[in-house]
């Protein structure tokens, strides 16, 4: 079992962090409390689990930039594209298995997503985004 220390400090800037963090890891405290003074993060956590156990539970800053309230332990956030890397490492993991050929349609793996005109659009292309596959639920207007 890994043992965890208390952590309650602030950073250059005086930004107040908290949470615990395992003695190995320091260099990701370090990394978070940085983050803070150098590219100006308002607020945000972070906790990692290393074999199955966490070894880095932390958050800091605050909710707005108005930092009337400090970013607590169970603060919500939005995220945005937090997938993105983690397919494309799924992606190539199992094309380096032979799993995934990325230079295939698409539809080779999902046979209806070549109606529209895609039929030749490949993982690779949806990987790097060329696909040019617009995300309109409704009809847009002759002159929109």
């Amino acid at each position: 079992m890994v043992s965890l220390q208390d952590v309650q400090r602030s950073s250059q800037s005086g930004v107040p962090i908290a949470g615990k963090c395992a003695s190995a890891f320091e260099r990701v405290l370090d990394a978070f409390m940085a983050n803070f003074d150098h590219d100006e993060e308002v607020g945000a956590s972070c906790c990692l689990t290393h074999h199955g156990e966490v070894v880095v539970d932390l958050w800091g800053g605050f909710t707005s930039k108005a930092k009337q309230s400090l970013w607590q332990e169970d603060s919500v956030s939005v995220v945005f594209s937090a997938t993105k890397g983690a397919t494309a490492l799924c992606a190539h993991v199992l094309s380096s298995r032979g799993a995934l050929d990325l230079d295939a349609p698409i539809a080779q793996y999902w046979p209806e997503f070549a109606c529209g005109g895609k039929e030749n659009a490949t993982v690779t292309m949806a990987l790097d985004h060329s696909l040019g596959i617009p995300a309109i639920r409704e009809k847009v207007k002759p002159d929109g």
